[in-house]
């Protein structure tokens, strides 16, 4: 599927938001997955919670998006770790 095949124009901010197991490392843990793909992620382009009971944690990561084929690329990535539980 081309980038035409999308319902995105590149390039794009894009947001993509990661939960798994609490961990004081959880967040850097993503951003490094996500900076193999997307090398200038800008100053505040991170955030992230902690659920109310403290056992989950989600990240948000905002980028500018050049291409369908680097989102693909760094959803395969995220899915395929084992502390990541879901990648919205």
């Amino acid at each position: 599927m081309s980038d035409q095949e999308t319902l995105f124009e590149f390039p794009c901010e894009f947001p993509i938001k990661v939960m798994g197991e609490a961990a004081d490392d959880f967040d850097s843990h993503v951003v490094t997955i996500i900076r193999k793909h997307v090398s200038d992620l800008s100053e505040g382009a991170v955030s992230n919670r902690t659920s109310s009971g403290g056992k989950f944690q989600s990240v948000t990561v905002t980028f500018t998006a050049t291409s369908k084929a680097q989102l693909d690329a760094i959803y395969i990535e995220l899915t395929a770790c084992s502390r990541i539980k879901m990648v919205l």
